[in-house]
């Protein structure tokens, strides 16, 4: 059995790594805080992503990584795949961004709402067809967990409760922000943000794939 003194820095050092992996702004982040300011399936889309990284990170660990370096395609198809999703979603936020009304939150927002299935889709497409999420979880956090021997399963537990605290603050944090999202303008302003990310990333992966 692990001593104490070997698995608890193994699983902090989990907890720091996997935040500093997650808190960075993407794709993924900007649609829990979209939803949790609309309070639209918070805890479905959080669940979503939690749900997610508790699969990957692991797999990481266990040393899936080597599994998409040995099929060399499997990365190609995905990078394609992810841009070409994260370009559609860009291209809707630039539609947003646009309109001249705005998407200000009103109080008959509850007959405005995208559907369960719509946004759990969404979230896990922004999840699953990033490139991104794989180099993260399965080749970064396999590569630092090794580094922790017969602890690196502490380390993986660490960064999972690194993934569900974060998501989780952002999506029912962010009604916190609600005041200043009553205005059209900050949708517009977080919509043209989201748009540019979006396509950032889409431009990163064709790069990388090509």
């Amino acid at each position: 059995m692990l001593a104490p003194s070997a698995s608890l820095p193994a699983a902090l050092s989990g907890l720091g790594f996997g935040l500093s992996l997650i808190v960075a702004i993407g794709a993924q982040n900007l649609y829990v805080l979209r939803q949790g300011l609309r309070r639209e399936h918070v805890g479905a889309v959080v669940a979503v992503c939690a749900a997610s990284d508790a699969v990957l990170i692991p797999a990481g660990v266990a040393g899936a990584g080597a599994l998409a370096e040995a099929v060399p395609w499997l990365g190609a198809a995905m990078r394609w795949g992810g841009a070409a999703f994260l370009l559609s979603y860009g291209a809707l936020a630039a539609r947003r961004a646009l309109r001249a009304t705005g998407d200000a939150l009103r109080p008959d927002d509850a007959g405005l709402r995208t559907g369960l299935v719509t946004v759990v889709g969404t979230a896990a497409a922004l999840t699953w067809l990033n490139p991104h999420v794989y180099l993260d979880t399965l080749v970064l956090m396999g590569s630092v967990a090794a580094g922790h021997g017969a602890a690196r399963w502490w380390f993986a537990v660490g960064a999972v409760l690194a993934s569900v605290a974060w998501f989780t603050a952002l999506g029912y944090g962010a009604r916190l922000l609600r005041p200043v999202f009553a205005r059209p303008v900050a949708w517009r302003v977080l919509d043209a943000g989201v748009a540019v990310v979006m396509t950032v990333i889409a431009g990163t992966l064709v790069m990388s794939a090509s």
